[in-house]
Parts: C-alpha cells; structure tokens; sequence
C-alpha cells in the first residue's frame, strides 16, 4: 500500500501560472496596477504577483540592483514614478528567471502600496493563494486543555477551523476558558484568509507560556465562524496538552 499523503497542497517554490482574478494595488489614490496577474511562488506558502509592462500605470525608473533570489535569479530595482512622488525601489524585475514568460514583468513591493484589491474585495497583508481554502464548522467534540494538571478550558461545543495544508484547529468559546489564567500580550499575527489575531499567555503556578493562545476578535469573511473564540496552540510547549475526544493533538 502506498504511504499516506499528508500534506498534496504544497506548491513547489518556482511554479508560475496564469492568474485568474482581476488584482489592482493603489497608492494614495493612484491605480498603480490593473489586471490579472502571474502568480509566482518565490516561495511554497504564498504567491507574488507579477504584472507585465502593460498592465502597470507608472513610468518606472531603473534605479540598481535587489537581492538574488534563490529561484527567480539576479533581481533588477526600479522606482515607481507617481508624477511628483516616487516609490523608491517599489518594482521589481528577474531578468533571468527560469520561466521564460516572467522574465519582462514586475512585481511591487506590497507595503509600498496603500491598498490591494482582488476583484473589488481588500486583500490583507500579502497575496492569496487560489489553492488554501478556509472553513469553520460548528463541532460537539469534547476538547479538554491540561496544562500541569491544571484544566485551563474544557467544552463540547468547539468551532473546528481547516485551513488548506495546515493542522485542524479547535476555537472555544470563553466561557469554557479559564479566562483568569490568560494574560493578553502585544503579539499580533496576520493572515490573509482569517485576519489579524492577537494573543494570550498562560499562567498556571509558576509556570508561563507565553502566547500560546490567540484569537480573532473581527476575522475576514472565511473565518467569521471564530470571532470572540479562543484557540490554543499545542506546539508551543509540551506542557500544554489539547485532547480532542481524549486523543492528544499536536505532538
């Protein structure tokens, strides 16, 4: 019997492929780039997008030499020219790529824009893969949280969230945490699909594990299911156990 594949959904750094959806990216106001782009993956958890000369409304200024990519190759520099404003260094340009067809377009520096769109919907923090895919879904499983012996949370009404190519993930409500062992912290992560997540530490007698919680407060449309949950993260110390119907997750 052949092994069991764990994990089909990782894309191998180097793919380019034609996109399918319209993207634009905005600078105060100025539509910088309109069309449908490549999607490029320099690296496997996310595309870039590369626009061809066409599809750009800037003048662009060449202006030196970017890092070497590992995949892409030797990268050229050039300023995006807005009238009298210049992004300086915004565009890029990998003039011996290993895909023929990518070698004359560009790709911008997310940050150096002011907004991304995909279609007319916001995308946030970073390009969106048209491979992952996001579900919440309502569970009765008993999910149990032990951390030295201590049980921090315990429900049987979980909100079980699958994201394409990563662990199953179990939300809980607050009512079933012990809230008065979390202590919120500054960390704060993004992600395009579910949005921006802040975090709690966990103390129990002397111990702390520090961010080892997270949640959405205001999730992005595929992950409204979560909003106001609580989700702890196994990985970060052997000290916390999450058991889902008695089985141990994320050892």
């Amino acid at each position: 019997m052949p092994d069991i594949v764990t994990n089909p959904f990782v894309i191998p750094a180097g793919t380019v492929q034609h996109g399918v959806t319209r993207v634009r990216a905005v600078s105060q106001g100025t539509v910088v780039a309109d069309a449908v782009p490549l999607l490029v993956w320099e690296y496997s958890y996310a595309p870039r997008y590369f626009f061809r000369p066409g599809d750009l409304r800037a003048q662009l200024r060449r202006s030196g030499l970017g890092e070497r990519s590992r995949v892409l190759g030797r990268s050229e520099l050039y300023d995006v020219v807005l009238g009298d404003r210049v992004l300086a260094g915004a565009a890029q340009r990998y003039p011996e790529a290993p895909t023929e067809g990518m070698r004359g377009a560009f790709t911008l520096t997310w940050s150096a824009m002011d907004t991304w769109f995909e279609e007319d919907e916001v995308i946030h923090f970073h390009a969106r893969s048209p491979y992952v895919r996001v579900d919440t879904l309502r569970s009765s499983r008993h999910v149990r949280v032990v951390v030295r012996g201590e049980v921090v949370a315990e429900s049987r009404r979980p909100v079980m969230l699958t994201e394409t190519g990563l662990p199953a993930r179990y939300y809980l409500p607050r009512s079933d945490v012990r809230m008065d062992l979390l202590t919120p912290t500054d960390a704060v992560s993004y992600c395009p699909y579910k949005g921006t997540a802040r975090y709690w530490s966990v103390r129990v007698g002397d111990l702390a594990l520090h961010d080892a919680v997270w949640g959405y407060e205001t999730p992005l449309r595929e992950a409204h299911g979560v909003a106001g949950l609580v989700c702890f993260w196994p990985e970060r110390s052997p000290e916390l156990e999450v058991l889902v119907d008695g089985e141990r997750i994320g050892v």
